[in-house]
């Protein structure tokens, strides 16, 4: 295991990131002018070519960052070390949004979609990122989904289940949690809140499963809180009991 610590949210630095692990390493480039999209391809291949390192020393790196962007960098380095993993994604959202469909245009809602091939393809194409088929990405939870989202899902081979149905991967796959995907109860602070959410004590089940099969090659963990919340004691002890 490694951890590395990316202090951004999107392309914004995060002066005051409270990750709950220690890191081993800290991605933390200085980013030039232009578009978010432009900006965060340039963080993202510094998370790809430390991911990448890490694969061929044989660890599985933990990425801790404050979005779920950073999965592009995370996929675009294992497949450069060698691997195209499935994805196994913990969140409360759907985050299959494209430019075109998201209400808000918040660009954190839309990596699932470029992942497997569509909406905005800066930074897939920067990274030469390799799209992910559909039928190799299990959403769990998301269980607030905005009208595109939801008809998306329904036509595509995704498959959408609850976090008490997680299916076993039969292959190296990417375990991305969103911390969101947990009740706002048990952690507090959320950006996005959403009510209900798996408790902390079946989403520590679901994960030593996945992670018991060997086939876990990296975990992102997006922090999606609020610094001083009090989430990063609750989160710490979820990574110290469940996390490798």
């Amino acid at each position: 295991m490694s951890v590395l610590s990316v202090p951004f949210h999107l392309d914004e630095r995060l002066p005051d990131f409270e990750p709950p692990l220690r890191p081993d390493l800290v991605l933390d480039p200085p980013l030039p002018a232009g578009g978010p999209w432009e900006r965060m391809a340039v963080l993202y291949e510094q998370v790809a070519q430390a991911v990448a390192v890490e694969r061929a020393a044989g660890r599985v790196p933990i990425v801790l960052s404050g979005d779920c962007t950073t999965s592009l960098g995370v996929v675009a380095g294992l497949q450069r070390a060698g691997t195209d993993p499935a994805l196994v994604w913990f969140d409360a959202h759907g985050d299959v949004q494209t430019p075109q469909t998201s209400t808000s245009g918040y660009l954190g809602g839309m990596p699932i979609r470029q992942l497997v091939g569509g909406a905005d393809r800066t930074v897939p194409d920067a990274l030469a990122l390799r799209p992910v088929a559909e039928a190799d990405v299990v959403l769990v939870d998301g269980r607030d989904l905005d009208p595109p989202e939801a008809e998306f899902l329904a036509g595509s081979a995704i498959r959408h289940v609850g976090g008490d149905a997680v299916p076993l991967p039969d292959r190296p796959c990417y375990l991305h949690l969103d911390v969101d995907v947990c009740d706002p109860a048990e952690v507090p602070g959320l950006l996005f809140p959403v009510p209900g959410g798996v408790p902390l004590a079946m989403l520590g089940t679901a994960v030593r499963r996945l992670l018991d099969t060997g086939d876990v090659v990296a975990i992102g963990l997006a922090c999606t809180y609020r610094p001083g919340s009090g989430a990063t004691p609750a989160l710490a002890e979820f990574a110290s009991a469940h996390l490798p």
